[in-house]
């Protein structure tokens, strides 16, 4: 069997930000929900999709940023995106879908727990990463688990991820602490940059194991003199942003393999959610209903 974990958060902004504008009779914008629910009939009736889980930032904030004050944060959410993350979730579990929506961690979290516990099942013969996030990289495993960018259709494995980045999976946490990644709000430090960071760590494996000493470097980037400074004076801060940068792997998720397969959408709550959405053709979509009880 295949596994396909998705990141919901995405989906939904993507869905929001490339879908028209669609209101329904009571005034709520609805499009971006709309559209994800097309997304997820996709993946079940196109792509292959048998045992499914969605992950939702249920709030932005998680434990991170207790550890850093520059962290992302929900603060400048449209107002229309932000109402339907709840609407979002409950199409998510109207489809008869796993849905973890995250409070202490984040969605990025579930997903790299879910994957680890997934690959170290022996009847799981692939794990999809539905998500281009770059975090996501970390969790890639040869070509047992993948990253997957469901809209341009491109799959990054273990040797795409070094093509892509200059590193290993296990550095990408280091490579994202050195350059940073504004999407999460993490700085990076002064002077590095992908390249840099890559011919590096490629050397070095992690931030650790690079010489506080640029003589002893066994790699030269452009700049080495300074990057080495740079690093040796803010060491602790680039170790603060690989902690904020690496994934847990120990989020609570109560389901098995088995529970996520996928065993049809309970139309007592689909159908007045379609109505809701003013999308009443998401039912005829739907190639297998379940019990509204089961």
């Amino acid at each position: 069997m295949d596994v396909h974990l998705v990141d919901g958060t995405y989906e939904l902004f993507r869905a929001f930000y490339g879908a028209p504008s669609s209101r329904n009779d009571a005034g709520e914008e609805v499009a971006a929900t709309r559209t994800f629910a097309r997304s997820m009939l996709s993946l079940l009736t196109k792509e292959g999709g048998t045992h499914v889980a969605v992950a939702f930032d249920h709030v932005i904030e998680s434990f991170r940023n207790d550890l850093f004050a520059g962290y992302k944060t929900g603060a400048g959410i449209d107002p229309d995106l932000w109402a339907q993350f709840p609407l979002v979730e409950e199409v998510t579990e109207a489809l008869g879908l796993v849905s973890w929506p995250m409070v202490e961690f984040e969605a990025d979290d579930a997903l790299a727990t879910f994957a680890a516990r997934a690959a170290g099942d022996e009847r799981v013969e692939r794990v999809w990463i539905c998500s281009p996030d770059k975090d996501l990289a970390q969790c890639v495993q040869g070509d047992r688990v993948v990253g997957r960018d469901r809209r341009r259709e491109r799959t990054l494995d273990e040797a795409g991820v070094e093509e892509k980045f200059g590193v290993a999976p296990a550095s990408i946490p280091d490579w994202l602490a050195l350059v940073g990644d504004d999407a999460d709000g993490i700085p990076g430090l002064r002077g590095w940059g992908a390249k840099s960071a890559a011919t590096v760590l490629a050397a070095y494996g992690d931030l650790d194991r690079i010489p506080e000493e640029v003589e002893a470097w066994s790699v030269r980037p452009r700049g080495a003199a300074k990057l080495a400074a740079t690093l040796n004076e803010q060491r602790e801060a680039a170790r603060l942003y690989r902690t904020l940068a690496t994934l847990r792997r120990d989020v609570p998720l109560a389901e098995s393999v088995d529970e996520l397969g996928w065993t049809g959408a309970v139309r007592g709550r689909l159908e007045p959610l379609a109505e809701r959405l003013g999308a009443a053709s998401l039912l005829e979509r739907v190639p297998l209903w379940r019990d509204d009880r089961s």
